[in-house]
């Protein structure tokens, strides 16, 4: 989930408290993750066809990005804007366990945010879920976060409440898509891994969702979210130096049918593979929870265009549930620009509703060179085929999008494919390693 309406201080310096208490000294562990257009995933649904996945995912990655996308001056559609239909669905799922005895429960990967929650019973207004809501009466490790405690003080005033005779901390958060959840925080054990040789941790701060107004649209089945952002209540945060603060991802094609790992502590560690390169990572002090990297410019062969913004306080986000590339109006139109001189090709006049630009490959082309994102001191290569998808009508659309001079960039997953990307918030750096994610 893209943006919180809030902003506020985040306590992301080396001081951040960790609430977890694991049940052993850690050097690093994994988890499985599961793309939600995979036949693993509980939202698979087989009656899509791989384009109509495509398309999915498209307008996941407009809602991501809330912006309003103008329309090209040559599009005889409409004047005006785009309105994208708010969908506050990532792309990745991460699979655990909570609670004694332990639920199962599947729950968005997101970069972008810092709460972990899920849905739970009684539930005056939830998304319809697969299994039974997760029912904190009857586990025997859950407790309820006081007001006066340091996880509830670490909401934004305006985000949190006492409610109950106990003074339980109660939490709303409000995200930029207009998704709202709301219910109290509380400590459980949660697990990750298998149910029965998983890591422990006994005493993990999340959120028990008891209303989620996400359900205009039920087949999105927004049931829960594992908060990976610096902020001081995420998952990151929690486990703080039990992790050494770092934690990888490695996502496979959304044609394959395998899961990947997401990696923390010891295990996440990138520095030894060939072919690594490093960038810094830019942690804002005032704003949401997001990781920002300077973006220098894209090249294409010998030929390169450059970003006109500033290149030291970081100028593009860096996120696990965005699948498509947004760059900024003025710079994307460098960018195709560029595209069409190096391949030789015409934009459509009119592409596929949820594109920006297209163009036929007249001689069914099979190879196009690749494109390098161009970060302060890593060239990050990314495969043609990861920047491109094949439409109907011989046509190869960019999963790349525009957005206003005023918004953030956002670097999306879809050309973070093929790599493990490791965040070291102690070091500050973000490194990309090539790597067969579905080998992962």
């Amino acid at each position: 989930m893209h943006a919180f309406v809030f902003c506020f201080l985040l306590l992301c310096s080396h001081s951040i408290a960790s609430f977890a208490e694991a049940s052993k000294t850690l050097s690093g562990f994994s988890i499985n993750l599961i793309h939600r257009e995979s036949p693993l995933s509980p939202f698979y649904n087989p009656s899509l066809t791989p384009s109509e996945r495509i398309k999915n995912t498209v307008l996941r990655s407009f809602a991501r990005s809330k912006r309003r996308l103008r329309l090209s001056q040559n599009d005889d559609r409409s004047p005006g804007t785009i309105t994208i239909p708010d969908e506050p669905i990532t792309e990745y799922l991460m699979r655990f366990y909570i609670g004694t005895p332990p639920v199962e429960r599947f729950a968005i990967a997101d970069t972008g945010s810092d709460l972990i929650w899920v849905q739970c019973a009684p539930c005056e207004k939830c998304v319809p879920q697969n299994a039974p809501l997760f029912d904190p009466r009857k586990s025997s490790t859950f407790k309820t976060v006081p007001c006066d405690s340091q996880p509830c003080t670490l909401l934004p005033p305006s985000q949190r409440a006492c409610v109950g005779k106990s003074g339980q901390c109660y939490y709303q958060y409000i995200y930029g898509d207009h998704t709202l959840v709301s219910g109290i925080l509380g400590f459980e054990s949660i697990n990750f891994g298998s149910k029965n040789n998983a890591i422990k941790f006994p005493k993990l701060t999340f959120g028990c969702t008891f209303s989620n107004n996400d359900t205009v649209d039920e087949s999105k089945r927004n049931m829960g979210l594992v908060g990976l952002g610096v902020g001081p209540l995420s998952l990151i945060s929690q486990l703080g130096y039990q992790i050494g603060r770092k934690f990888s991802y490695c996502f496979p094609p959304l044609s394959s049918n395998s899961t990947s790992k997401m990696r923390f502590g010891n295990d996440a560690i990138v520095k030894q593979i060939k072919g690594v390169v490093s960038t810094p990572l830019i942690i804002k002090s005032i704003g949401p929870s997001y990781y920002y990297l300077n973006l220098e410019g894209v090249s294409i062969g010998n030929k390169k265009v450059k970003t006109s913004e500033s290149q030291t306080d970081g100028n593009i986000l860096i996120d696990s549930g965005t699948s498509f590339t947004i760059l900024k109006q003025s710079f994307y139109n460098k960018f195709v620009a560029l595209v069409k001189e190096v391949y030789g090709v015409e934009a459509v006049k009119i592409p596929p509703l949820v594109y920006n630009f297209c163009f036929e490959n007249k001689g069914k082309r099979k190879r196009f060179p690749d494109v390098v994102f161009l970060f302060t001191g890593a060239k990050v290569r990314v495969d043609a085929s990861n920047l491109f998808e094949a439409e109907d009508n011989n046509l190869l659309c960019m999963v790349a999008l525009p957005t206003s001079d005023e918004d953030d960039s956002i670097f999306g997953n879809h050309a973070q494919i093929g790599y493990q990307v490791e965040y070291d918030l102690q070091g500050g750096m973000v490194s990309f390693a090539p790597a067969d994610c579905a080998k992962d």
